[in-house]
């Protein structure tokens, strides 16, 4: 089975699971808010001989691109960005938690958050998931805010499959963002669970 063939039966998978099970996503504001979930299929290649590097960084016209290959480095991911002048918060979250809500104050977080508003806030315009990564545009990304990345893999599935990241959550956030709590994810669904 070719690589686009796994990520087509990966996808109809997702949407399977989803057609059983409609699911409300958090669009949380006020205090609780952290930002709003953003789903992204992306398939990391797998390590076949020589070592694949945990991640890319690009600079790009349009601002600075990050490709995750495998779940890991991810204070190393940090320092390359703040290399770049972006300081980050980066999470690799085993699938079926979260981060509890709380770390930290979204930009922008004052002013009531619904989907429409939420496409002009600081966030959505400084933090944008593709199929492949995650579009970061420092322009943004205010003096003393930090970017707050929460990636979520699919670790339980069987060594000879692709690695599928199921999840991204990116935020703006004002100041230093505190540690990551996992709790469980009352929205994830697995395909294979009965």
């Amino acid at each position: 089975m070719s690589f686009e063939e796994r990520l087509l039966m990966e996808l109809k998978n997702e949407i399977v699971a989803r057609r059983r099970k409609v699911t409300v996503r958090r669009l949380l504001a006020g205090a609780a808010a952290a930002g709003i979930a953003a789903t992204v299929a992306v398939a990391a290649p797998q390590l076949l001989g020589g070592e694949t590097p945990a991640y890319a960084v690009t600079q790009r016209a349009d601002g600075v691109y990050v490709q995750v290959n495998e779940f890991r480095d991810a204070d190393k991911l940090e320092a390359d960005l703040a290399a770049r002048g972006i300081k980050a918060d980066v999470t690799y979250i085993e699938l079926g938690k979260r981060c509890a809500a709380g770390r930290g104050q979204v930009a922008g977080e004052d002013k009531v958050i619904d989907p429409k508003t939420w496409q002009n806030s600081p966030s959505a315009k400084a933090v944008r998931p593709d199929r492949k990564g995650v579009l970061i545009k420092p322009e943004y990304v205010g003096a003393g805010q930090t970017v707050m990345m929460e990636f979520t893999e699919n670790t339980g599935r069987d060594s000879g499959e692709e690695r599928v990241l199921r999840s991204f959550w990116g935020v703006v956030i004002e100041g230093e963002v505190k540690p990551c709590v996992l709790e469980d994810d009352p929205d994830w669904a697995d395909p294979g669970r009965t």
